[in-house]
């Protein structure tokens, strides 16, 4: 298994289809398409997220769809995943800190995902896991995001929110991302929309550590 893990906007899920295309193996992405409740994580005021309990019911949602997605993965040797279910935890932590999930969400958040995660890690230990985790400066993630245009993330307003998630995440997944190899891409070098060298040259960079 393959597991995808960055920044919002890195190139995630173009490079999970990537993989998916040239490796041969199934693909499970994030299910954002689906997702009733992220648009408005991004749209809302404060006072309707204070109210609604937009962020909470959002990563209660992505926990819930993570875990089906990963619990189908593993059935099939060589599975794509886009983003790791820990990975989710952060977003969770940091949208806390901001208040938008108080003490007793965030509580409940991690008593459902340790649940889900001690149901995975037993059914993983038969597979060989590979984390690329890929990282880039928050100049280059936010040229990206804004290049993909969804319509609820490119708000201007939305800038400091971006650099509150980016400050510290790849420090964070390194520190906590412990049980799988983990592979790190630095994609201020690559872009894999645009460039068919650089596509390949990140396959070939993945291909080889899978041969380790």
């Amino acid at each position: 298994m393959i597991i995808v893990g960055g920044m919002i906007g890195i190139g995630k899920t173009t490079l999970a289809k990537i993989l998916s295309e040239d490796l041969k193996g199934s693909l499970y992405q994030e299910d954002i398409a689906n997702n009733p409740i992220i648009s408005l994580v991004y749209t809302a005021t404060e006072e309707e997220i204070e109210k609604n309990r937009y962020p909470f019911l959002s990563q209660l949602y992505f926990l819930d769809s993570k875990y089906i997605s990963l619990k189908e993965a593993l059935k099939t040797k060589g599975s794509i995943v886009d983003r790791s279910i820990y990975e989710d935890w952060y977003f969770a932590k940091k949208n806390m800190e901001l208040g938008r999930i108080n003490n007793i969400e965030m509580d409940l958040y991690e008593t459902l995902l340790h649940s889900r995660l001690k149901d995975i890690n037993e059914k993983i230990n038969h597979q060989k896991v590979l984390m690329v985790h890929l990282e880039a400066s928050f100049e280059t993630i936010i040229d990206r995001i804004l290049k993909r245009g969804r319509s609820f993330e490119t708000s201007t307003t939305l800038i400091d929110y971006y650099r509150f998630l980016w400050d510290g995440y790849d420090e964070w997944l390194k520190q906590h991302y412990t049980a799988d190899r983990i592979l790190t891409i630095n994609m201020d070098k690559f872009d894999i929309v645009e460039n068919i060298d650089d596509r390949i040259t990140v396959l070939n960079i993945i291909k080889s550590k899978l041969e380790d």
